[in-house]
């Protein structure tokens, strides 16, 4: 299977050219990528400006980039019938939506967070939030990242909060709260709450919060080496070859 990389010089688009050339990868090969500087930097690998060009060479791509040129992307996808697998955060819900009407033609592996360890934690999360009453338990997540990081809460919190709302049947959006929206006041029952601190180089850390009168749970995950991003995308790539068009999460390719 030939792997195409969108953003290869990226900050996990370098490591999944390492990891796809240090051959520890069965089935997998370097089809190429995408870097705004090919040409001039370089590489003993296909590289180009033209996204075209990539998905023409590749049976998927794997795309770690940013919202706008994660669309263009799946257009292509859907158009050439590539898979692709995207770690992509920031996507809102009408871009996700986009990348639904993608899947009918070819399948996708979209998640928040590629870490096997943060899908564990996803299906903890929603357990937990199962089991516990609202009106005994109040949840807050909490997540830390590098100062360069652009979305907050981050793509990864908000999955927290979706699979702690699925726990709860219901809707993250009807019962959310980000510390940055500057509300204040006692805490309603039944809200999920929000709060970021970002600086220095923390790869990623996130913990959901359980709290009732006398105790508390916490279920955190703490990542320390980018690499294992690439990790997962490449398993979930490794796994994708076998599906029908479809949109599918870590939790299908870890069976969680």
């Amino acid at each position: 299977m030939k792997i195409g990389v969108a953003g290869c010089t990226g900050r996990v688009g370098a490591l999944l050219i390492e990891e796809l050339l240090s051959g520890n990868w069965k089935g997998l090969e370097l089809a190429g990528g995408t870097a705004p500087d090919a040409g001039i930097v370089p590489v003993d690998y296909f590289t180009t400006t033209d996204p075209e060009e990539l998905f023409a060479r590749a049976d998927a791509v794997i795309d770690f980039t940013r919202p706008e040129a994660t669309l263009k992307h799946v257009k292509l996808a859907a158009d050439t019938g590539t898979a692709m697998i995207i770690g992509t955060t920031g996507l809102s819900a009408e871009d996700e939506e986009q990348l639904t009407k993608a899947a009918e033609k070819t399948a996708i592996v979209y998640a928040a967070n590629m870490s096997v360890g943060v899908n564990l934690l996803l299906a903890l999360v929603e357990k937990a939030a199962q089991s516990l009453e609202p009106d005994g338990w109040d949840i807050e997540i909490f997540e830390s990242h590098h100062k360069h990081k652009v979305d907050a809460p981050s793509g990864t919190a908000l999955a927290v909060g979706k699979a702690a709302a699925k726990g709860r049947n219901v809707n993250l959006d009807d019962v959310k709260i980000a510390a940055r929206d500057g509300i204040t006041g006692e805490r309603e029952d039944g809200k999920i709450g929000f709060s970021v601190a970002r600086g220095g180089d923390v790869v990623g850390e996130h913990t959901a919060y359980f709290y009732s009168e006398g105790e508390r749970i916490e279920l955190t995950h703490v990542a320390t080496n980018r690499v294992l991003f690439a990790k997962g995308a490449l398993r979930a790539a490794s796994w994708l070859k076998d599906q029908q068009p479809g949109l599918y999460s870590m939790r299908d390719v870890l069976s969680l």
